[in-house]
C-alpha cells in the first residue's frame, strides 16, 4: 500500500505542482485538503475540488475554519487595531496557523505519514507551517518539494504542462492568497523595490464612483452591525463591509517589512474590510478609552501583531495579551460613520454612550467648567517643578536659545 500524504492545498500553482510531483516521483497516495479561512465561495471550492481530482488526488476535502479564525484571532487583531508597520493587517500571516491546525487534525484522522505544503524557501509561510506541524504533530514528516528543489514559478508551470495539466497559466503569474481578513498579491513587481503592482493584478476593481456613507456598529469592540443591519455571525458583518468597500477598490497597498528569516520582503494586498473596520474601531476607542488605556494598547498590540506575524501564536504569552486586549473593550461600543470614495475613505465621526467628550467638565479650547484659572496656575506650577529643579542645578541647560 502507498503511504498517505496530506497536502495543504489551495489549488494554486505551488500546491498543484506538489500533487503531481509527490504522486509521480514519490509514489504517495495524495489527500488534498483546503483549509478555508473565509476567502472562498462555494463556486470557488467546487472548482478547486474539480481541479484536485483532475490532478489525480485520491481524496479531496474542504475544511472550514472561518469561525475559529475569527474567534481566536481576528477579533483580537481588531481589539488591538493591529497593522504591521502601520500598513499591513496581517491578512495571510494571521490565517496560516489556523490552516496548519486544521491540516494537522485531518492528517491524523486519515492516518497520513506525511504532511506537505507548497511554500518556497524564501518566505514566511514555510516557518509558520513547519513550526505548527513540528510542535503539534512531531510524528508526521513534512514534505516541501518547492522549497527543497528551489523551483521558480516558470519551472513549476513547465513541469505541469509536461504532465498534461491544462490551466490558464497567465492567471498564475501572480501568487494570490485570499481569506476573510484580506488578500495578498505577489508577483514580479513585488520582487523589486521600485515597481508597483498593476491595477489588474488586484482581484477587486472599481465598480462605483462618487461617494457613499456607511455606518458600522460596534459592541464591546466587535463589529455587530453594518448600515443598521445586525449580523448574528460576526464573519458575515465583515463580509458585508468587504462587499461595500471593495466596490470602491478600497484597501489596496504594498507592505514592506522584515521577514521571519531575516530578509526584507515586499507584498501587495487588498483588504477593504480590515482597512475600514480597524480605522473605525480605532476612532471609536479614541473617544471611549482613557489616555493610559490607549497608550498601553498601542505597545501591547504592536508586540502581539509582531508575534503573530512571526509564527509565535502558540506561545502562551499570547493568551495573556488577548486577555488584556479583551478587557480594554468594555466600553468600546457605538456607531462610526465613514464616507467611501474610489480608492480611499474618510472617517466622519462617532456616536457612543461612552463618548468621553460628552462630559460636563469642559469643551476643549472653548469652555472650562470644572476648574478655574487659579487651578490651572497652581497645577502648572507644580507640574513644572522637576524641570525647574533640573534647570537650576544644571545651570540653565534647558535654555535652547543659548
Amino acid at each position: 500500500m502507498k503511504e498517505k500524504v496530506v497536502i495543504a492545498y489551495s489549488g494554486g500553482l505551488d500546491t498543484s505542482y506538489c500533487v503531481k510531483y509527490l504522486a509521480k516521483e514519490k509514489n504517495l497516495e495524495i489527500y488534498s485538503a483546503i483549509a478555508n479561512t473565509g476567502g472562498f465561495s462555494e463556486d470557488d471550492l467546487k472548482l478547486i475540488e474539480e481541479n484536485a481530482y483532475a490532478l489525480g488526488v485520491a481524496k479531496h476535502i474542504a475544511l472550514d475554519v472561518t469561525e475559529t479564525y475569527y474567534q481566536k484571532c481576528i477579533r483580537y487583531m481588531v481589539y488591538g487595531n493591529v497593522l504591521k508597520h502601520n500598513t499591513y493587517p496581517l491578512s495571510v500571516s494571521s490565517e496560516r496557523i489556523f490552516q496548519a491546525l486544521a491540516i494537522v487534525e485531518y492528517a491524523r484522522k486519515v492516518g497520513a505519514k506525511y504532511i506537505a505544503h507548497g511554500s518556497t524557501g524564501a518566505g514566511n509561510d514555510q516557518v509558520r507551517f513547519d513550526l505548527t506541524f513540528q510542535i503539534l504533530a512531531p510524528e508526521i514528516e513534512i514534505l516541501t518539494p518547492i522549497r527543497d528543489k528551489v523551483l521558480s514559478r516558470e519551472e513549476e508551470i513547465n513541469y505541469l504542462k509536461k504532465e498534461g495539466v491544462v490551466r490558464d497559466w497567465t492567471k498564475m503569474a501572480y501568487s494570490i492568497n485570499k481569506g476573510l481578513w484580506g488578500t495578498s498579491i505577489g508577483g514580479k513587481e513585488t520582487l523589486s523595490s521600485s515597481k508597483s503592482l498593476p491595477s489588474e493584478a488586484y482581484p477587486s476593481q472599481v465598480k462605483k464612483e462618487g461617494s457613499e456613507r456607511i455606518e458600522l456598529g460596534f459592541e464591546k469592540g466587535e463589529l455587530l452591525s453594518v448600515n443598521g443591519k445586525t449580523f448574528a455571525a460576526k464573519v458575515d458583518a465583515i463580509r458585508e463591509v468587504e462587499r461595500l468597500g471593495s466596490a470602491y477598490a478600497i484597501g489596496r497597498d504594498i507592505h514592506v517589512g522584515d521577514t521571519i528569516i531575516g530578509i526584507k520582503g515586499r507584498v501587495g494586498f487588498e483588504a477593504a474590510a480590515p482597512a475600514l473596520i480597524l480605522k473605525a474601531h480605532h476612532l471609536l476607542e479614541k473617544h471611549t478609552l482613557t489616555k493610559w488605556q490607549m497608550y498601553w494598547k498601542e505597545q501591547i498590540s504592536n508586540w502581539y501583531g509582531m508575534m503573530l506575524h512571526d509564527a509565535m501564536y502558540l506561545e502562551p504569552v499570547m493568551r495573556d495579551l488577548e486577555a488584556f486586549l479583551e478587557s480594554t473593550q468594555t466600553n468600546v461600543s457605538g456607531k462610526v460613520f465613514i464616507d467611501l470614495h474610489p480608492y480611499h475613505f474618510n472617517l466622519v465621526g462617532i456616536e457612543s454612550d461612552h463618548d468621553l467628550m460628552k462630559s460636563e467638565f469642559g469643551e476643549y479650547g472653548e469652555v472650562n467648567k470644572a476648574w478655574n484659572g487659579d487651578d490651572v496656575k497652581g497645577f502648572t506650577k507644580i507640574i513644572s517643578n522637576s524641570l525647574k529643579i533640573y534647570n537650576s542645578v544644571n545651570k540653565g541647560q534647558l535654555d535652547i536659545t543659548k
